[in-house]
């Protein structure tokens, strides 16, 4: 009987899945192109950008999460402020890095104020109907 080698696989990571890092949050392959000019609303504009923002582990931006409690636009400084679902949310570098990286991507945006908010705190009831169709979509009932 003849035994025959079993070919080698080259499996990266020992064929574990590949290490995440804090630059691989989820939702950057939809986010618009920057705009080409200034926006005549700024605020409007930021609202827009963070809704193309989603939260690290279920495809819904971060306004439908209601997660987003105000925009504020000065001399070129967004200031948003935010919550997050829990205080020891694990996501939470991600989502701070995704908002930041995505305003900061606007040229009429040269920095990016995170101002955390816990009261009130977060609680489904913020979750938008939208964000409540995408997520019975996804068969999470909120």
């Amino acid at each position: 009987m003849t035994v025959l080698p079993l070919p080698v696989v080259h499996r990266p990571y020992g064929g574990l899945p590949k290490p995440a890092t804090i630059h691989m949050s989820g939702g950057r392959d939809v986010w618009s192109s920057p705009l080409e000019s200034a926006p005549q609303d700024p605020v409007a504009a930021v609202w827009e950008a963070l809704n193309e923002v989603l939260d690290p582990e279920i495809p819904i931006s971060l306004t439908e999460l209601g997660l987003i409690y105000g925009v504020d636009v000065r001399d070129g400084v967004a200031e948003v402020r935010l919550t997050f679902t829990a205080t020891a949310c694990p996501c939470m570098e991600f989502i701070r890095e995704d908002i930041t990286d995505r305003l900061e991507s606007e040229f009429w945006i040269s920095r990016v104020e995170l101002v955390e908010v816990w009261d009130p705190p977060w609680t489904s009831d913020r979750i938008t109907p939208e964000g409540r169709a995408k997520l019975r979509g996804l068969g999470v009932s909120a």
